[in-house]
């Protein structure tokens, strides 16, 4: 078998790099990036690079404009990828309903929060295909009997597979994710009310009780926290 791959070339926005099976050399003019199985690459906007694919490589690309999402690096950089954001890409590359990647995804695949809430991975391919959904859709409205029913199972059983595999409720997973996703979207400088309605929570004020009660203080004050420091939560 042999190696395939593009030239040097340049890109006008980011592009996040990941191989979930083979492998990726990706070449600029100082160095060169191997992109397997636990690690992405981001590459911004305006470098000069060229790939070879092995064989058996599957690529997944999420590209993002340059002028709308600030990429904190100025040349190729590798990454090490979570359980959760790998959970991502692959739900995104398998979705029938393919979409453009927006502020959700970004802050998913740039999240090297301090902050972030634990956040265990059901197992069991039920719980975890709501968890894929959800990863890939966290304002998803759906209840627990509507993805139960969706998944030709019963909302009992989806619900105590939560219970057993991630050590917490349906409804709990679920406001953990929306909050770890909201904490990436306040850093990149959305107002709370867009970052409550993107997440999915019903109401600003809802958004912001469950805010405090998880990291005791409210998405204003943390928006304006010193970047340097971290919650201490309650």
């Amino acid at each position: 078998m042999t190696e395939s791959g593009h030239p040097p070339h340049v890109h006008a926005y980011h592009q996040f790099l990941y191989a979930p099976l083979g492998r990726v050399q990706v070449a600029a003019t100082d160095a060169s990036w191997s992109v397997e199985l636990t690690t992405g690459l981001w590459i911004p906007a305006g470098v000069t690079h060229s790939s070879r694919y092995s064989w058996d490589a599957v690529v997944v690309v999420e590209t993002f404009d340059a002028e709308r999402f600030d990429l904190p690096y100025d040349r190729p950089t590798p990454v090490n990828v979570t359980t959760e954001q790998k959970s991502l890409l692959l739900s995104r590359m398998r979705s029938s309903r393919p979409h453009p990647a927006g502020p959700d995804v970004f802050a998913m695949l740039s999240d090297t929060h301090p902050d972030a809430l634990p956040l265990p991975m059901p197992t069991s391919p039920t719980a975890r295909a709501v968890a894929d959904a959800l990863t890939r859709t966290p304002s998803d409205p759906r209840t627990a009997s509507e993805y139960a029913a969706d998944l030709y199972t019963s909302a009992t059983t989806l619900r105590r597979a939560f219970q057993a595999e991630t050590g917490m409720a349906f409804s709990e997973w679920r406001t953990r994710l929306r909050l770890n996703h909201a904490l990436c979207l306040l850093d990149q400088g959305e107002t709370v009310q867009v970052v409550s309605a993107h997440v999915g929570f019903t109401s600003t004020n809802g958004f912001i009780l469950a805010f405090r009660r998880y990291f005791g203080c409210t998405p204003g004050t943390y928006a304006r926290r010193d970047t340097e420091g971290s919650l201490d939560r309650l």
